[in-house]
């Protein structure tokens, strides 16, 4: 399974890599020449190389959503529920 990360958890990649997973960044790819600059073209490069996209943009999201492309979405009510858990540990 190949991973795409979505340039605002850049990073997130090579922990996963560390982890086993064959991971990537759009920030790195992009770095390497990609033209990876648009949802668009990042959605496109997911499914052109059976990636799995995790992102926090919902557009991206519904956009993956009709493209039949897998996708991670990191939304706010997520991320916020997260936070919520940690806080009821102090």
């Amino acid at each position: 399974m190949k991973i795409l990360i979505d340039e605002m958890d850049d990073g997130w990649d090579e922990k996963l890599k560390e982890l086993g997973f064959d991971a990537y960044s759009v920030k790195k790819l992009r770095m390497d020449g990609h033209k990876l600059r648009t949802d668009y073209s990042v959605i496109n490069y997911a499914k052109e190389n059976n990636m799995i996209l995790v992102t926090r943009d919902t557009e991206s999201g519904q956009a993956c959503e009709e493209n039949d492309l897998p996708y991670v979405l990191l939304d706010n009510a997520s991320i916020f529920n997260i936070v919520l858990n940690k806080l009821k540990n102090y």
